[in-house]
């Protein structure tokens, strides 16, 4: 193969980098034109990431590109796949701009034996990366939007759960009743004291908690979004069916240092993968597995 572009379309961001055909970096770029931003320009969008990179170089995009709200909807694979055989899932673009050719990873559906059900978009790709680098098996959380925990077994994703928390936390200190306290220092304390608070009682008794703290005097406004993220976080940590010993952390340093603060505080080890270099380990698999 003559090489590989690989696109990670979020719902709010994207990122593409340009592979050659020994799988070295050539290029990257990232913006802020993920579906919410390109709805209804998808192609355009598209060319303008790529500008200037070779038509001939396939495509491999991954994310919410694939979602019912994307580009084009892909069908969500059974979460016992092996995540080493996405790359005989790839679904190809039906409305690919001439000259290039693309194609879509899909995501995992988990269905539990209580009808339970969850989804995931793009994150199965950051695991495919993960494992590629060398990554044993056992949990692994991917904070964001909807922050999820997978247990990996086997190169399997044979269970999770996904928390809306990073969605609740801008929910709530935009538009909520916590939206008038002001203060985006993170205070250690008062995050702390919201992770010790998460297991005093049901959510949303907690995070009535939180104003009711600061309009009795008890906290400082500009402790309440701290104390807000470790009430969310501290909830993630509760709902593990059993505490791990450890857990790898696919994500950013912004996003990664409250769910390592939170480990230290519950005596668990944590290993870091950033998501620039997982994706890049995916895209190198995909590489070598894929044939056109």
């Amino acid at each position: 193969m003559s090489g590989l572009i690989g696109i990670d379309w979020g719902t709010t961001h994207r990122r593409a980098c340009l592979l050659d055909a020994d799988g070295a970096l050539q290029d990257e770029r990232a913006d802020d034109q993920g579906m919410l931003a390109a709805a209804g320009r998808h192609a355009e969008a598209f060319e303008t990431l790529l500008s200037g990179w070779p038509r001939h170089v396939p495509v491999v995009m991954s994310g919410m590109v694939g979602a019912a709200s994307g580009w084009q909807e892909v069908p969500y694979l059974d979460a016992g796949t092996p995540l080493s055989e996405l790359g005989r899932h790839l679904v190809p673009l039906r409305a690919a701009p001439a000259g290039r050719r693309v194609v879509i990873v899909p995501g995992l559906r988990w269905r539990g034996p209580g009808g339970e059900v969850d989804v995931m978009r793009g994150e199965e790709t950051q695991l495919l990366g993960a494992l590629a680098l060398g990554a044993p098996d056992g949990w692994f959380v991917l904070p964001g939007t909807h922050s999820k925990w997978v247990l990996m077994d086997g190169g399997v994703a044979v269970r999770w759960r996904t928390h809306m928390t990073g969605e609740l936390f801008a929910l709530l200190g935009r538009h909520g009743t916590l939206a008038a306290f002001e203060g985006d220092v993170a205070v250690p304390d008062a995050f702390a004291d919201g992770l010790r608070a998460a297991a005093q009682g049901a959510l949303t008794h907690t995070l009535f908690g939180c104003r009711a703290r600061v309009v009795a005097g008890d906290m400082p406004p500009a402790h309440a979004r701290s104390y807000l993220s470790g009430v969310l976080i501290g909830t993630e940590w509760l709902d593990t069916p059993t505490r791990p010993q450890q857990v790898h952390l696919i994500a950013s340093a912004a996003l990664a240092g409250p769910y390592e603060t939170a480990a230290r505080h519950l005596g668990v080890a944590t290993v870091v993968h950033p998501p620039r270099e997982v994706h890049l380990a995916a895209l190198r698999y995909l590489l070598e597995a894929m044939t056109w």
